[in-house]
């Protein structure tokens, strides 16, 4: 009996972010990205999510490489977390190559990590799979896809992909070989479905090149231009308008910093060594004559952008006649903190350009017609849709089956939902065990939601802390020391608090032979009372001695 070719998708399905997808035949394994998602609002405290990962953990002597598709921290983000735990060669191009190495080196593990330079076009043969990357336009050069032949048939990862035919750097899709695919029988086509509820086209980066035009010509100061550390694109569109306008170029925040310079070594930067300036020089120059890229478009505290806003950056300040042009869109989750860092902006006297306003941003991703053009052009006989939200998935198997594909031959699966297909049947396994994993900081999975819920719980109705003596004979001694926190002003709680004591009394008296712990007793009765008071459910916590 012939062995099936399992699909198992790690991330990026029912969510925008932490792409990671596992191809599995018999004893072999392909990783295809593995990339992180910022947290949600109510994800206090915590830094980033990678994939759960768990899966292929007790597989680890099967895995036969890492395949990544570009350089977004989507689909690389997650690297270091991933190559401490398995042993497996990375491949990817020279532009993905040089984000990799710079991600891995702040992470200290690029010394024993093996990366392998490809290039759209290659044919590589990794254990039993063919590996075919290639080129896809996409918001960030040297962007792939994959074509996998495996045993059970081919298969095609588009990575995030857009039918872009001018692209920032020149490069057009290749529909050549996506066509070509076709007359090989692909068996099933795993495609990006971000935009799978915009109908049309997505625009073209050209767009962006005009309307950056607009800004350099008509800004009376100092132009700050907020994007992503790892789009390339726009920082050479952002140096060669400075060349053309006689500004001159200064980048800040340590990852666009490194990210330049080691995309200018490279050679997918090409701009004059007189042209770029540091941030100390650009500040003593005349306003008109400097433009300055910087890190946090997303609005985070700690980059360039959210310190600025806040007027806390070292050595710059926001002034009146600065423009500040957001060229990103903000990440599902992100909108309140990147409209409220455009406001504080507003407040400091900048003129602020973003997308809704400007055309200063386009999406990297396909819209309703190239979706329905990649569908065509490969003829998959299965459809799985791939990175997006559940609605975004639902909307891409609609346009699926608008396409001729029956609907038994599309799925529409979440994070951790095996896919088996044996050349004629693709079947649905039961969901694995698994969910989000946070980072906070240095620790790695050991913050769950619990403790998240915890800080929640902080955040809105604050901590109450109390330490109560009892003598021998279970009896209170003397008045509890009783410490809140961002629950009432201390000013005002002399009666709350005397009924504290007298709840802490009571419960110590029915609870003080009781079988279960005394502190879980107390802090349940003085939940029940300041609940019943206040109408809040502080975080109580009672140590009793």
């Amino acid at each position: 009996m012939t062995a099936k070719l399992r699909i198992v998708p790690l991330g990026g399905l029912g969510e925008i972010g932490k792409n990671m997808t596992v191809i599995e035949y018999e004893d072999e394994i392909l990783v295809i990205d593995a990339g992180i998602m910022f947290p949600e609002n109510d994800m206090l405290g915590i830094d980033t999510i990678i994939p759960d990962f768990a899966y292929i953990l007790d597989k680890k002597e099967k895995i036969k490489a890492v395949l990544v598709t570009h350089g977004h921290e989507d689909h690389i983000g997650a690297l270091p977390h991933l190559m401490d735990q398995i042993d497996a060669p990375i491949y990817a191009t020279p532009l993905t190559a040089g984000l990799i190495e710079v991600k891995l080196r702040q992470s200290k593990g690029a010394q024993r990590v093996e990366i392998i330079q490809l290039q759209a076009g290659d044919v590589l043969h990794i254990g039993c799979f063919t590996v075919e990357p290639f080129h896809v336009a996409h918001s960030i050069p040297d962007c792939v896809g994959f074509g996998i032949t495996t045993p059970v048939g081919l298969i095609v990862h588009t990575g995030d992909y857009k039918f872009d035919h001018t692209p920032a750097d020149g490069w057009p899709p290749d529909f050549a070989k996506l066509a070509e695919f076709s007359s090989r029988d692909v068996l099933a086509l795993l495609a990006d479905s971000t935009n799978a509820d915009r109908a049309g086209w997505t625009s073209s980066e050209m767009v962006v090149k005009a309307a950056f035009d607009d800004v350099f010509r008509q800004a009376p100061g100092r132009i700050i231009i907020a994007t992503f550390a790892s789009l390339i694109s726009r920082i050479q569109q952002t140096a060669d308008l400075a060349q053309k306008y006689g500004r001159k170029l200064a980048i800040t925040g340590r990852s666009m910093r490194e990210n330049t310079k080691m995309a200018r070594r490279l050679g997918y930067l090409e701009i004059p060594d007189d042209l770029i300036i540091e941030l100390e020089d650009a500040i003593h120059l005349p306003k008109r004559d400097v433009v300055i890229m910087a890190t946090g478009s997303q609005g985070e505290p700690s980059a360039v952008m959210g310190r600025l806003a806040r007027g806390r950056h070292r050595g710059l300040s926001i002034e009146a006649g600065d423009t500040v042009v957001f060229s990103a869109y903000p990440i599902p989750g992100n909108e309140e903190t990147v409209f409220r860092t455009i406001n504080q902006l507003f407040q400091r006297g900048a003129n602020v350009l973003y997308e809704r306003i400007a055309p200063v941003h386009v999406s990297g991703h396909a819209s309703q017609e190239e979706m329905k053009l990649m569908i065509n052009l490969v003829r998959p006989s299965f459809l799985i849709p791939i990175h997006g939200e559940l609605r975004h998935l639902k909307q891409h198997a609609e346009l699926g089956k608008q396409m001729g594909i029956p609907a038994d031959h599309i799925a529409v699966v979440e994070n951790g939902t095996p896919l088996e297909l044996d050349g004629e049947t693709l079947e649905i396994l039961p969901r694995l065990p698994g969910g989000y994993v946070f980072v906070d900081g240095a620790s790695v999975g050991e913050i769950g939601w619990p403790v998240v819920r915890d800080r929640e719980r902080l955040s809105q109705s604050g901590i109450i802390f109390v330490v109560v003596s009892v003598n021998s004979q279970k009896q209170v001694v003397g008045r509890p020391d009783i410490i809140s926190r961002g629950f009432v002003n201390p000013n005002e709680s002399g009666v709350l608090f005397d009924g504290v004591v007298e709840a802490i009394g009571r419960a110590v008296e029915v609870y003080a032979n009781s079988a279960g712990a005394l502190n879980e007793a107390v802090e349940d009765a003085l939940g029940r009372y300041l609940y019943a008071e206040t109408g809040r459910r502080p975080l109580v916590h009672v140590v009793v001695k």
